[in-house]
């Protein structure tokens, strides 16, 4: 079905062409081939034939002039004889007359307004109406179709976007008969308005009761908005023909606007009066005075009077200047007298009390107020870095920048201005919690600070000389930070530390020996002091050991042992390279703990190491110690005492892959050296 609609649909835009669902053979039959038709004639049934075709040639006209039947709406317009209500036909494409009838949608389309503008470019032609609103479907066909429900539609889309309290309104609220003016009405072909979306206008009294009566202008927009109906956000009363200024700003629409009327009450806006104040405000002088309150007043207030119009003050022995000029009347003529004398000189003849609570009694200007303060105003006082050069506490350097509240704290009349100066602390915190409370310092910050920055320090490295920690050897070259620093994990952070009680070498640097020496660090020195890490390294490098005496240990160093390297004795564990992991501990005593048996065993007795040191001493490898008489069988003697041991002992064998000279056996007859000729 949907797809005859669709070919329907087609037709009606293109003007119809052949008969919507006929079958091919029978179009074959009638002599239907595209526009153009012709009779098949046969020669034995002409007549019959002739008769035929043109029976079937009536009815594919019908078919092909009316492709299906109209809508409910058009069924006025059936018939062979109505088509050219809808079609307009001639030379060029076929064209549709849609808009003939329909001229509230061609208004629109026209004044470019709506949701048919919106949808249709201002280049379409007739045939576009078919595309949404398809004809010749059958009496049940709807010839609008919605893409979606009324919910989700897209009300921008027809020029009118919906905001404010008028977004969340059903759509009938304002698509109602009520709400369509009658010129609009008798355009809107449907007869029941209600399923009709034309029709509305955008003035808001198309669907709101003026509330004010015709008193304004019909736009309500120029006042309020779509969020609220109440306040008047838009409205400005600048742009009426009474400004509102000074205190009249403040006062309720309603106490200008009444409102009138019964039983609904109406806010007068218009017939106003409001050229002169009596015409609101009563006369409080009961016409004492002929000129118009103006002149004396101003909207500001009513106490606000501009005595200056009528009176000079200038003119009298107290000119009016600075803030003086803006004091009221009364406020120095109590009671409205003129007439009675006032005291002037000073300026506590009128302030009083004191703000500063006779802080400045005991200067030399007994506290005269014009030393600090102007005419033009309290604050800001004129005393600053310069004036106060004159007093016990001059501001140098960082102290010049300080603004006066930060050593002033304001507190009103009770603001101190004589305050203590002898220490930093009475302003400053400490930031060294008390680490130089003591003696020498006492807490004195300019003992290492001055006025002119908290950083850099005057503590140099000659007075750090002077204290329990002298610097000497690489410690001098050590940044301060280095020692004195925070750790920054601790929450809050802790200040920095400048006394240590403990001043061993291992309250800064990790001991890498892990203890090893601990009894030599421990071991105390002539004056009682604890040598530490000192009793082998020294301060000026951690590789001098000129203090550590190898001889104190268990294994001296003698002989060819003396140049040795530590590490050759004393190796790094896992192939290091430096002697910070070293277990010194676990260095060899005897010979075969570092040194390779040469021999291949020759000389171990029932599995034990040779007595090295029977035959070689630490002083160097050779000539060997050996006793060839006490300890072989083999006495050396006549000219055997001058023969070297490499004439006789000279066969080389191979032990473990290593060359070794072999002692024993040795042959012990003559033969096996001198031969037998």
């Amino acid at each position: 079905m949907q797809g005859k609609v669709e070919r329907q649909s087609s037709l009606i835009a293109t003007g119809g062409s052949h008969p919507v669902g006929a079958d091919k053979s029978f179009l074959t039959r009638a002599g239907w081939s595209g526009t153009r038709w012709w009779p098949r004639i046969g020669s034995r049934v002409a007549s019959l034939a002739v008769a035929l075709a043109l029976l079937l040639l009536a009815s594919a006209a019908r078919a092909q002039i009316s492709p299906g039947p109209l809508s409910r709406a058009h069924q006025s317009l059936s018939g062979q004889t109505q088509c050219a209500s809808c079609h307009k036909f001639g030379a060029g494409a076929p064209q549709l007359r849609c808009l003939d009838c329909h001229a509230e949608i061609a208004r629109r389309l026209e004044e470019q307004h709506g949701l048919h503008a919106a949808l249709v470019s201002r280049t379409a032609t007739s045939q576009d109406c078919a595309r949404c609103h398809s004809e010749h479907n059958g009496e049940n066909f709807n010839l609008i179709q919605w893409d979606a429900s009324p919910k989700t539609f897209d009300h921008n889309k027809t020029g009118y976007v919906l905001e404010g309290k008028h977004a969340g309104l059903a759509c009938n609220k304002c698509h109602a008969p009520e709400h369509i003016r009658e010129p609009e009405r008798r355009t809107i072909r449907m007869k029941d308005l209600r399923r009709t979306f034309l029709g509305l206008s955008r003035d808001c009294l198309s669907c709101h009761v003026d509330r004010h009566r015709g008193q304004l202008l019909a736009n309500c927009l120029e006042c309020h908005t779509f969020a609220e109906w109440k306040g008047a956000s838009r409205f400005n009363h600048a742009k009426a023909r009474y400004p509102l200024t000074g205190l009249h700003a403040q006062v309720a629409c309603l106490k200008c606007h009444p409102a009138t009327g019964a039983p609904e009450r109406v806010v007068k806006y218009v017939e106003l009066a409001f050229d002169k104040c009596v015409a609101c405000h009563t006369d409080p002088h009961r016409g004492a005075f002929p000129n118009a309150c103006q002149s004396c007043h101003t909207t500001s207030g009513w106490k606000h009077v501009q005595m200056a119009v009528k009176f000079d003050h200038s003119k009298t022995h107290f000119p009016l200047l600075g803030k003086h000029a803006a004091v009221r009347c009364g406020q120095c003529h109590a009671a409205g007298d003129f007439k009675k004398p006032l005291a002037y000189q000073k300026c506590t003849d009128c302030h009083k009390p004191d703000p500063h609570g006779g802080q400045f009694a005991k200067r030399r200007d007994a506290g005269d107020c014009t030393a600090c303060h102007t005419l033009e105003g309290f604050k800001p006082a004129r005393f600053g870095v310069k004036e106060h050069a004159a007093t016990l506490y001059p501001l140098n350097g960082r102290h010049a920048e300080v603004p006066c509240a930060k050593c002033h704290l304001p507190a009103g009349r009770a603001t101190r201005y004589k305050i203590g100066y002898a220490l930093c602390t009475e302003c400053h915190i400490d930031p060294h919690k008390s680490q130089f409370a003591g003696a020498p310092h006492l807490n004195r910050c300019e003992g290492c600070h001055t006025v002119e920055g908290f950083r850099p320090s005057t503590f140099t490295l000659a007075r750090h000389q002077t204290s329990r920690f002298p610097l000497a050897g690489g410690h001098v070259a050590v940044a301060c930070i280095e020692c004195h620093k925070v750790d920054a994990a601790r929450k809050p952070p802790p200040p920095v530390p400048y006394r240590f009680e403990d001043r061993a070498c291992t309250a800064c640097h990790t001991d890498p020996h892990r203890g090893q020496f601990l009894e030599r660090m421990r071991k105390p020195r002539r004056d009682g002091t604890l040598p530490g890490c000192e009793a082998c390294h020294s301060v000026k490098s951690w590789r001098d050991l000129a203090r550590f005496d190898h001889s104190t240990t268990s294994f001296k160093l003698l002989g060819a042992h003396r140049t040795v390297p530590c590490a050759r004795c004393h190796k790094p564990e896992k192939l290091g390279t430096t002697m910070k992991s070293v277990n010194f501990r676990s260095a060899a005593a005897r010979c075969e703990g570092c040194h390779p048996d040469v021999h291949a065993g020759q000389f171990s007795a029932h599995g034990k190491p040779p007595d090295c040191a029977s035959c070689h001493n630490s002083t160097k490898w050779k000539p060997s110690l050996f006793d060839h008489e006490k300890r072989t069988a083999f006495p050396l003697q006549g000219a055997h005492k001058d023969v070297r041991c490499a004439e006789c002992h000279k066969t080389t064998k191979m032990v473990e892959g290593k060359a070794a000279l072999f002692y024993k056996p040795t042959p012990r007859e003559c033969k096996a050296c001198h031969g037998t000729a």
